[in-house]
């Protein structure tokens, strides 16, 4: 095949290459089957008149009949049910003289009865029809009684000397098979007998089966065919476009062209379509996150590093033990800063990398949250605000809301959130976990009794390394809450914040679409 495609044929040209085989075969096959139904026809049909000479033979031995003119002419005219169905019988003796002819002796092969018909002529035409017809008639017998003549006598020191052996011949555009055998009677040949027959249905046959076999090679050509026009439009070539379409995102190259025909497409090669372009979406979206990241930390490292270079060269030109202590705390400061945000950065870009490897399950979202805010007020009772967390939902057994998802991950999620719940909450206050299960959504909602969202926009919030938690300046790097936001954009849900409406405290909703499987 790579002699005629090269190293890497298209699917169209193996196809073609190998339906080409195929009927390569087939033909062969094909040639061999129809050389082979003429002699299997003619075959049949000598098998009949072999039966008729092995009867032949039987009479003539049980007869006793002498393998001369006279006796086998009386014969044939008394034994013509032998002969029924049959156009012509010879009788030749050992020497290859022709001793009996149902054609010389004017019999009709089918009823073996003298031919008695009329024909009205003339007075002087019967001389004339004698004298025209007879010496015509007689010179073609002759020639085909000295033809077979030569098949006798090649037949005679032949092999097959013996056992039938049967020929064709076309005479008069009459398809004729003629059957020869010897006539042997206690050991000793007197002579052979053939028996001619026209067999034009033969042609006929072999006619019919080659325009069949024509007329279904054309068809299956025509179907293959449009099944070719078919494959190359529908499937080639959709599969070469998404093909160079990979090849137009690797060389970073989209404006040249598109896959948003094939995205309409309901089949299998929409589906793949789909999926390569929501695969190459989310890959220019990590690429976005990744830049932007890389762009943010640079930007808050930034004012770290400048504070500490202008820390250190004061350190330089002072030698006031109070202003050196000052300055070196400030150091301190803003290494432990830069400390952070490198360290929260890089456990960010684990955290996200681990979460698309992990398999995704069905997960009891309840026994997660029930699980979580155990832990936090266990923790809460040995601290000094006196913070309690109390869960609620609206859910029964019967309808377990379940999510697709890593258990771990939203468990992380709910842990920040309450982290940042504690955090703004006075003492002596309430934080509330609610999940409900309404229209295939379950919702997690988070409600403390803070002083809310201070924010104009409330949604920056979310944004990398936006903070504004009450504790000192620099000890949060602002990363919780954009982690939670990727999470659950990851499981396919959505978050949002918002303020209670009697305006006191904070209230995060999150939307998972639930997992009914």
């Amino acid at each position: 095949m790579q002699i005629f495609f090269g190293k890497n044929p298209s699917i169209l040209k193996k196809f073609i290459a190998i339906n080409f085989i195929i009927f390569l075969i087939i033909g062969l096959l094909t040639v061999f089957y129809l050389m082979a139904i003429e002699p299997s026809l003619i075959k049949k049909k000598s098998l009949k008149h072999i039966e008729i000479i092995k009867n032949t033979t039987n009479h003539i031995e049980r007869l006793n009949i002498k393998f001369e003119k006279n006796e086998i002419t009386n014969f044939l005219l008394s034994t013509g049910f032998l002969f029924q169905s049959l156009d012509r019988v010879q009788f030749f003796n050992k020497n290859l003289s022709l001793i009996g002819d149902t054609d010389i002796l004017d019999l009709d092969p089918r009823s073996f009865s003298k031919n008695y018909s009329v024909t009205e002529m003339k007075i002087g035409e019967i001389e004339n029809q004698k004298t025209l017809t007879q010496p015509l008639k007689n010179l073609k017998n002759n020639n085909k009684i000295s033809k077979i003549k030569d098949v006798i006598l090649k037949y005679k020191n032949s092999k097959k000397f013996g056992k039938p052996f049967a020929i064709k011949n076309k005479i008069n555009n009459n398809y004729i098979v003629s059957t020869i055998q010897n006539i042997d009677i206690n050991k000793q040949n007197l002579g052979y007998i053939v028996i001619s027959e026209s067999s034009n249905e033969i042609v006929t046959a072999v006619e019919e089966r080659k325009n069949f076999v024509i007329r279904t090679v054309m068809a299956v050509a025509f179907v293959i065919l449009i099944f070719l026009i078919f494959l190359n439009k529908y499937f080639l070539k959709p599969i070469k476009g998404l093909v160079d379409y990979t090849k137009r995102i690797k060389d970073k190259d989209l404006k040249k062209g598109t896959i948003k025909n094939f995205l309409k497409r309901k089949d299998e090669v929409g589906q793949l379509s789909n999926s390569l372009h929501d695969m190459t979406q989310d890959l220019y979206k990590r690429i976005n996150i990744a830049e932007n990241f890389s762009t943010d930390l640079a930007h808050e490292i930034r004012n770290p590093l400048a504070s500490l270079k202008g820390a250190s060269e004061l350190l330089d030109t002072t030698n006031e033990p109070e202003k050196r202590s000052k300055l070196l705390k400030i150091i301190s400061h803003d290494v432990q800063r830069i400390e952070r945000l490198i360290t929260d950065y890089s456990q960010m870009l684990k955290d996200e990398a681990a979460l698309s490897r992990e398999k995704m399950q069905k997960v009891d979202i309840i026994s997660i949250v029930k699980s979580v805010i155990d832990d936090f007020n266990n923790d809460l009772l040995n601290s000094k605000k006196n913070i309690k967390i109390k869960f609620d939902t609206t859910t029964d057994n019967k309808t377990q809301p379940n999510i697709l998802g890593v258990g771990s991950r939203v468990e992380q999620v709910l842990a920040n959130l309450l982290d940042n719940s504690i955090s703004f909450s006075p003492p002596n206050s309430e934080i509330k976990v609610f999940v409900n299960l309404k229209d295939k959504t379950v919702k997690l909602i988070v409600e403390d009794q803070g002083p809310g969202f201070k924010e104009n926009n409330i949604e920056q919030i979310f944004n990398r390394f936006y903070s504004n938690r009450p504790e000192k300046f620099g000890e949060h790097t602002g990363l919780g809450l954009n982690i939670v936001k990727n999470i659950i954009e990851l499981h396919g849900g959505s978050i949002n914040a918002s303020n209670n409406i009697n305006g006191n405290g904070a209230k995060i909703d999150i939307n998972f679409p639930e997992y009914s499987i």
